[in-house]
């Protein structure tokens, strides 16, 4: 029995610091992203959209997914690790090769001659990732995430504080500027403060064996992320070439602030619930208990923190931006929603990778890129199209059609992974619903604040308050285990 609570401790520290990680990092990034969004035209975070979207491809063969299999390793060796740090830095260097030749051509086909040295310089950064990824799998593997989490801000003040001065200091035309090198300085302090702080060393080693045995997970990961990505990039690609930079300009903000919370909420389950679920792989009643804690953990965590940004967009938007982006603000709310199931199916293939099943997750990716392919066709035709005033009406088709693909994966993923949980599909469902539940009648309650109030400023403060009250105080009463767990955790008193 021992065990079980020593496990949990920890557990629950992992949650803390990668929430203190995350909470950290948003503010950090919405401090910076809104000087960047004030200062920076349209086009020009088009054409960041549409360099970070090579990037993001680039990446996915950086790490070719062998993170998630040291995760999933019970005991890795410092030989493994130095296996995949090696293997990642040689794709790394190799990929940016690639890139640096294709650059001129990408720039010719977009019609936008920056893309060619923006693109360039912009590509360093996931050199500066492949460096850093062992580190980070090594800390989240001893469940300390303290470092890590020391790392990322480090990394958002010199970055930020890079991009802030280039915005405000260069000329209209290459401010664009200011976000290449805020990636790239982000990235490379990240990597040092990790290396520096573990101290740990790789073997001038490369065991071919070694990189073999995490084939099975990483390459089936592989996929999964490569399908992910194509997913969602396709988007940049069809909307930059379709309407051109300004309308992607839209879109890249959208996408951007809409990640930055997502994105935020499924490294936290993933990070703090992986490591966990790898220990309690080989006993299926702690690992169904397990599932049952981290389902409405998560929930928990996850339903609040998107459904209240939906209710808060348009205040939110402009308290920071004032008017200018305002076309960007349905696009956000639609990939918010979509968030919430991209999400939830991340958390649930934390079960099959642990249990060491990832080619099922692959073929769950594969139904949501099937139907997302379907909307897409049907789509493409009207995304350049206006009804009435909304000129991003097209765009908004788009995206929703993105939203069904999730919602379908999302059913698929719950149908098959509650029974590799020894649990039930309605009870793996039913784990969500009273915090699905009170998010709504919170954003209700929220929406109608937002009515009465006209000043942006004041409705946001209201409604934040309003809206967070509501939640606890709903959660309280009905005696939520989750939240008193999660404030004790929190405090240090468990």
């Amino acid at each position: 029995m021992g065990a079980e609570p020593d496990l949990k401790r920890l557990t629950a520290r992992s949650v803390k610091w990668n929430l203190i990680d995350r909470v950290a990092s948003i503010v950090l990034y919405t401090l910076i992203g809104i000087v960047l969004a004030r200062e920076l035209g349209e086009a020009e975070f088009g054409l960041v959209g549409t360099v970070l979207m090579f990037q993001a491809f680039a990446s996915l063969f950086v790490d070719s997914g062998f993170s998630y299999a040291l995760i999933q390793r019970k005991e890795p060796t410092r030989l493994d690790y130095s296996t995949v740090l090696w293997f990642n830095m040689a794709v790394a260097l190799g990929a940016y090769g690639l890139l640096w030749i294709a650059s001129p051509a990408i720039a010719r086909w977009y019609d936008e001659p920056m893309l060619n040295w923006v693109g360039r310089i912009t590509f360093l950064s996931f050199i500066f990732n492949a460096a850093s990824i062992v580190q980070t799998n090594r800390l989240m593997k001893q469940k300390n995430v303290a470092p890590v989490a020391m790392a990322n801000t480090l990394g958002l003040i010199a970055g930020g504080t890079i991009a802030v001065y280039l915005a405000v200091t260069l000329p209209a035309g290459e401010k664009v500027w200011a976000v290449v090198w805020q990636t790239n300085v982000l990235n490379l302090v990240r990597c040092l403060v990790l290396w520096i702080y573990t101290r740990w060393t790789p073997v001038m080693r490369f065991s071919w064996s070694a990189l073999k045995s995490f084939f099975a997970v990483g390459g089936s990961m592989m996929s999964v992320s490569l399908l992910n990505t194509v997913f969602q990039q396709i988007y940049t690609l069809v909307i930059g070439k379709c309407t051109g930079m300004f309308k992607l300009g839209y879109y890249t903000q959208a996408d951007k602030w809409s990640k930055m919370g997502i994105a935020s909420l499924t490294q936290v389950m993933t990070s703090s619930f992986l490591p966990t679920l790898s220990d309690v792989q080989d006993d299926p009643e702690r690992f169904a208990r397990a599932s049952v804690k981290m389902n409405r953990a998560g929930s928990y965590l996850l339903l609040p923190g998107i459904g209240f940004a939906m209710a808060l967009a348009a205040p939110l938007f402009h308290v920071m931006f004032g008017t200018k982006w305002d076309a960007a603000i349905p696009l956000f709310q639609i990939l918010l929603v979509r968030g919430i199931f991209t999400s939830l199916t991340s958390l649930y293939n934390n079960y099959v990778i642990a249990l060491g099943r990832p080619r099922m997750i692959v073929a769950m990716e594969l139904v949501r890129d099937i139907t997302a392919a379907v909307a897409l066709a049907a789509c493409v035709p009207f995304v350049n199209e206006s009804w009435g005033n909304n000129t991003m009406w097209g765009i908004e088709l788009l995206l929703i059609g993105q939203l069904v693909a999730s919602v379908v994966a999302w059913a698929v993923t719950v149908w098959y992974v509650a029974p590799m949980c020894g649990r039930t599909r309605r009870a793996f469902i039913a784990d969500s619903l009273p915090y699905t539940a009170i998010t709504l009648l919170a954003m209700v309650a929220m929406a109608l604040i937002d009515r009465m109030i006209f000043n942006d400023w004041t409705a946001l403060a209201v409604m934040c308050l309003a809206g967070l009250a509501i939640y606890a105080g709903l959660n309280a009463l009905f005696g939520s285990r989750i939240q008193r767990d999660l404030i004790a955790y929190l405090r240090h008193r468990s």
